[in-house]
């Protein structure tokens, strides 16, 4: 409900992770009304899968399936707020720890209806970066910032 309330009053919203993933989930279900849209890791019989396990990931076998480690992540074109956050850079080195991700064959539905995946992997397949076009601050991450980040 945290997501929405953030979507629907234009209050800031920061998702992290799972976060990313709730946020696309109460998308699709309140804006592209796709009512059962859910993550394959929640409910594998789910008509929109618009979160899923991961291509190289076997869900009988848990051990060493994660997509762990520092990434980079390239920044798409058009304004973003994270990457002014970061510095304009053309693309960021984050840390990883999960499983399941959005499900790239739905993102073309999702930016046609706003919600903008502005970072991608090396291999344009991975939804890193989310920002909601006309909100102030409405943003979500698939990695961990929290891994990298020092005290000041």
């Amino acid at each position: 409900k945290a997501a929405n309330w953030c979507r629907t009053t234009g209050k800031p919203f920061l998702g992290v992770c799972l976060g990313l993933q709730c946020a696309v989930i109460e998308f699709a279900r309140n804006v592209l009304h796709w009512e059962d849209a859910n993550s394959t890791e929640m409910n594998e019989e789910t008509k929109h899968p618009v979160v899923i396990d991961m291509p190289e990931h076997n869900s009988g076998q848990l051990g060493g399936t994660m997509r762990l480690g520092k990434r980079q992540t390239i920044f798409q074109g058009g304004e973003s707020v994270l990457k002014q956050l970061y510095g304009n850079s053309d693309y960021i080195e984050e840390r990883h720890r999960h499983r399941y991700e959005v499900n790239p064959h739905y993102v073309p539905e999702f930016e046609a209806a706003g919600m903008k995946f502005v970072g991608r992997d090396t291999e344009n397949q991975r939804m890193e970066i989310m920002e909601l076009s006309g909100h102030p601050y409405y943003v979500a991450v698939q990695y961990h910032p929290e891994y990298i980040s020092r005290p000041l």
